[in-house]
């Protein structure tokens, strides 16, 4: 046989050509740079993502140094800076699920759920996407805020933004699945979105403390993963990595990402049928 008549997927003896093992890890690189793509080439996205921590920490923040820096123990920045990283990473998380409604909406997620690519590898690309941009506007943030005052610890802020990746992944893919969940209702995703989003937020206590607040919101702010992460990372950035509210921190966001992982991939099989 010639090399001219050849076939795809056989060899010079016509023997049928193995295929390329596939991996978990191999599967998600190809995805995750594909995703990122788009932003390499229009970097314009990274910038605007920038304005909303920052307002935040320009306007609120002298606000809360007057008015509750002494019940923050004075150092108002390392207080407020880790929730900002917090809020800009549930914010842009959350909200991932309206890009696979525009994959959905093209054609795009069907053609790529019939590639080799596991369905895992596919939505754990498509989480790690959102989360580059945002961990590089989080150190963005902390870089522009060390002129103002703030003097996190070093080791705590790079695990902080770990955390918050981790973390990340977990809610992305809550909001894949989503998603995928209201495909023929497009409007019932940013309903759902915005009702749990707020409420998380504030239960967080990422723009004021809770400790004074009342004891019904104390206990639902018990419940909420992103509490721990917050406190978690306020913890970090003081330099009290091996406090237990850093490990409670690390147990949050694991198992929000764990959460998040087998509801969506479980989403994106079901979506395949």
């Amino acid at each position: 046989m010639s090399a001219a008549t050849l076939t795809p997927g056989t060899t010079a003896s016509g023997t049928a050509r193995p295929l390329p093992r596939r991996s978990f890890l191999r599967d998600t690189r190809i995805v995750l740079v594909r995703e990122l793509q788009p932003v390499v080439r229009d970097p314009f996205s990274l910038v605007f993502g920038l304005v909303q921590p920052l307002v935040f920490l320009g306007l609120f923040g002298p606000l809360l140094a007057g008015s509750a820096g002494e019940a923050l123990g004075g150092d108002v920045w390392l207080w407020f800076v880790p929730a900002v990283l917090a809020m800009t990473t549930l914010f842009g998380t959350s909200v991932t699920g309206s890009n696979l409604q525009l994959d959905l909406s093209s054609g795009v997620h069907e053609r790529m759920l019939v590639t080799p690519l596991s369905r895992p590898a596919q939505l754990v690309g498509r989480a790690l996407k959102e989360m580059v941009p945002i961990v590089v506007q989080s150190a963005i943030v902390v870089l522009v805020m060390l002129p103002f005052g703030l003097r996190p610890d070093g080791l705590g802020t790079v695990l902080t933004l770990v955390q918050l990746a981790v973390l990340g992944i977990g809610v992305g893919s809550l909001s894949y699945a989503l998603a995928l969940a209201v495909r023929k209702q497009e409007w019932m995703f940013w309903v759902v979105q915005q009702t749990f989003l707020f409420p998380v937020m504030m239960l967080s206590g990422m723009l004021l403390p809770l400790e004074n607040g009342p004891a019904w919101m104390r206990a639902a702010s018990a419940l909420n993963p992103l509490r721990y992460v917050v406190d978690s990372g306020r913890a970090a950035f003081a330099g009290d990595l091996l406090s237990s509210t850093v490990a409670w921190g690390w147990v949050a966001a694991l198992a929000t990402a764990a959460l998040g992982l087998v509801v969506g991939v479980r989403a994106m099989i079901r979506s395949a049928d």
